[in-house]
């Protein structure tokens, strides 16, 4: 079993071994988001473009005693320029990933998801929580518990298609998907139970591809054998599963802290859908996360060149 430590550290790893990929980082005006950015940058997973008032920044990169003068500074007048700018620098093809900063997360992902200046793309925009659990035995992909509230069937379309393409970049070959519920069986009053159903039955017929999914299923029964048996459950994702399709926000949330707070959990994150990567920081987030959550971006941007190439080559 790998510890949290290890994987966080494996994630990384597979960051520095690419070349580190050009990141508009939206707004850097604290001390967290300026010091995370820059440690990115020395760790070689980015090559960060600064995007904000750029006296503030250079302020506090002096008080903190950040050395920035080797990185390119574009100058902003607020928050909301700062998250236009960054946004077009990656719509442009200038950038490759999008880093947010200081700003309201809201602020800037209205900017993503502007449908003539945005980000957006065929697909719902959706946030995917890495976890490694030192008492499970690899990694958890939670999703969503960060963008989507209450999602629509359609909306657990795209965020299950999401998640499993992440999972296929980090070379997962199979994942299995679990849909979450609070039961196993179809229950017409637990909208979730339909919603799982219509997702397997929508991987079934092939229009969702790359993975396993079985669903409803429970927490327990989907990360423990031995519940799954009590049960009776005949499941290849039972017991077995590397991505937890929760039924909204709240309950996604309320799981990802728990596993933070009480299993010892560490947890990289990252939003899909878009574009471009979109790393989500928070002020509460380990040096360890941050250079995680750069590296999964870092990862995709790759994988995603690999398969236009391979495209263009068909």
């Amino acid at each position: 079993m790998h510890t949290v430590a290890q994987t966080l550290q494996n994630l990384i790893d597979l960051g520095r071994s690419l070349k580190p990929v050009s990141t508009a980082v939206c707004h850097p005006c604290s001390e967290v988001s300026l010091q995370g950015a820059v440690d990115a940058a020395h760790a070689q997973l980015i090559d960060p473009v600064l995007v904000g008032p750029r006296q503030k920044i250079f302020a506090l990169a002096g008080q903190a005693g950040i050395d920035i003068s080797r990185y390119r500074l574009i100058d902003t007048a607020h928050s909301h320029a700062s998250a236009q700018r960054a946004v077009a620098l990656c719509r442009s093809g200038e950038c490759q990933m999008l880093m947010k900063g200081s700003l309201h997360t809201d602020e800037m992902m209205h900017e993503v998801i502007n449908t003539e200046t945005g980000l957006r793309t065929a697909r719902r925009v959706s946030h995917v929580y890495l976890m490694e659990v030192s008492t499970y035995p690899k990694m958890l992909l939670i999703t969503d518990a960060a963008i989507n509230i209450y999602p629509t069937l359609d909306d657990k379309f795209h965020i299950v298609q999401n998640a499993i393409d992440l999972a296929r970049a980090l070379d997962m070959a199979v994942p299995r998907v679990a849909i979450l519920s609070a039961v196993e069986t179809v229950d017409a009053r637990i909208r979730s139970t339909i919603d799982a159903a219509a997702l397997c039955k929508m991987a079934q017929r092939g229009q969702i591809s790359g993975a396993i999914l079985d669903g409803p299923l429970a927490f327990d029964t989907a990360i423990n054998h031995e519940a799954a048996r009590i049960k009776g459950l005949v499941s290849d994702v039972a017991g077995e599963a590397d991505i937890l399709v929760v039924p909204d926000l709240e309950s996604g949330n309320m799981l990802a802290k728990q596993l933070e707070y009480l299993a010892d959990a560490r947890a990289a994150g990252i939003v899909l859908g878009a574009r471009v990567p979109i790393i989500l920081t928070s002020r509460a987030d380990s040096t360890e996360t941050r250079m995680a959550s750069c590296a999964v971006a870092v990862k995709l941007v790759y994988a995603s060149r690999h398969t236009t190439t391979a495209v263009l080559h068909a």
